[in-house]
């Protein structure tokens, strides 16, 4: 091998020959330069290895999606799908509409240059079903993962955000937007350079809206919630780590929740 060729030259070059006493002082020399050669050659077949498999935690960690190539339209409108994530505070043992208002929070979250707030939502794809997208987003933007409703809280015309003061229906979105009941809550996620989150009292949450129609859809959650549960609502569940990223809901009873 090239190990055993290389000490052999080596040890022609100084005079030497396996086995044979030689000069003392030849001997040294060749020793040193064989240590030199072995650390090269070790050094190299480590610089050629392949690399160390990455941890999963570092492989699998997901990109938010990318232009609109998969955009969904009705017609004129641009589809959107988004979500409210909550959670409902330790009961006290009361069940009063009053109570469950008071223990109810909401997450919202921020953008670029705007000191108000705003809920989960974008682009609703052609690969994936509208509480899909609104869990996607939550995901993407919000960092969070969770059981949704498959009874949307309505249905809003709205402008994108760039197309606020055109005229007609240019940039003019459909959105539906859904309740999720927060499970996961996670430290890193797609979009939190240009996103960050807040946990706000839903009566607080009303002051920081950027647009009215959140507003409603605010008053369409209390509804829900309050509806569904029975004036019995439970806890939220503690945030727990969760590989899905939705779970969906059975329908309530139809006319719960009439779109807006």
């Amino acid at each position: 091998n090239q190990w055993t060729n290389a000490k052999e030259e080596i040890l022609g070059v100084s005079g030497m020959h396996l086995g044979e006493a030689g000069d003392i002082r030849k001997k040294k020399t060749s020793c040193w330069v064989l240590g030199q050669l072995r650390r090269l050659f070790i050094w190299r077949e480590e610089k050629m290895a392949p690399p160390a498999s990455s941890s999963p935690s570092s492989s699998t960690m997901v990109c938010a999606r990318q232009g609109r190539l998969k955009q969904r339209y009705d017609g004129c409108y641009r589809l959107v799908s988004g979500c409210i994530p909550y959670l409902l505070k330790e009961d006290n043992g009361e069940s009063t509409c009053q109570d469950v208002l008071s223990r109810l929070q909401v997450l919202m979250i921020s953008t670029p240059k705007r000191s108000d707030l705003i809920f989960p939502k974008g682009g609703w794809e052609d690969d994936e079903s509208v509480d899909e997208a609104a869990c996607r987003e939550a995901f993407e933007e919000a960092g969070v993962k969770g059981i949704i409703s498959a009874t949307p809280l309505g249905e809003w015309i709205f402008k994108s955000k760039s197309k606020q003061n055109s005229c007609g229906l240019k940039g003019a979105c459909k959105g539906f937007m859904f309740a999720l009941q927060v499970t996961d809550l996670l430290e890193i996620w797609p979009e939190q350079v240009t996103h960050g989150r807040r946990w706000v009292p839903v009566d607080e949450a009303y002051g920081l809206c950027r647009y009215d129609w959140m507003r409603e859809a605010l008053d369409k959650l209390k509804e829900q919630l309050l509806f569904e549960s029975n004036f019995r609502p439970i806890s939220s569940p503690k945030l727990v780590d969760s590989s899905s990223i939705c779970m969906v809901m059975p329908a309530v009873a139809e006319g719960a929740v009439a779109l807006c």
